[in-house]
């Protein structure tokens, strides 16, 4: 880990996470290889019982807005997708698919999640890939504007709807507040 940065996990808190490919090369600019990140994340956010409350997939890198995972560290979570895709795409490859490390930002409040939620959704159309947020198919974005089910089930309002009309309701674990934040080397 470079020196002077320190990852503030196992806090219950919500994280914004970016990671990158190799050297920032655009990997995930085909379609394709969109879909299978996607895929990925889902195939992550169930094993991990991992809440993703937006994602979006540039061609050289990912934002993720997702909370700390029951059971395992968030740290192994992206490990595993990391790999996965990696395994993917670069069996035979000559340099890495992924560059190391990721970073981590800890959402502590309600006004820095909508401000990180909405930066990951208008990223695509800062970078001039997209006219609107809504264009842009590998996001979150169409999710929260109309409540569109995607590849990746969604932490939201629409969700928690959804599960209430069916009848279902997620159980929460509450860490005592005594508890201090651990410091990760990941």
């Amino acid at each position: 880990m470079p020196w002077g940065l320190k990852r503030f996990q196992e806090t219950g808190q919500n994280h914004f996470l970016t990671f990158s490919c190799y050297h920032r090369q655009p990997k995930l600019a085909a379609p394709e290889a969109c879909d299978v990140f996607v895929s990925a994340l889902d195939r992550v956010q169930q094993s991990y019982r991992l809440c993703v409350y937006g994602y979006v997939v540039m061609p050289e890198h990912v934002h993720l807005l997702v909370n700390e995972p029951e059971g395992s560290t968030l740290a192994q979570a992206l490990k595993s997708l990391k790999q996965g895709v990696a395994r993917r795409f670069a069996l035979r490859a000559a340099e890495p698919f992924w560059q190391e490390r990721y970073y981590d930002f800890n959402v502590w409040s309600e006004r820095k999640f909508v401000e990180k939620l909405r930066y990951l959704h208008r990223n695509p159309v800062a970078r001039g890939l997209v006219a609107k947020p809504e264009d842009w198919p590998w996001s979150s974005f169409r999710h929260y504007a109309t409540g569109e089910v995607g590849p990746v089930e969604i932490e939201s309002q629409w969700t928690a709807r959804r599960r209430e009309r069916a009848g279902m309701f997620l159980e929460v674990t509450v860490r005592a507040p005594t508890e201090k934040p651990r410091s990760s080397q990941a």
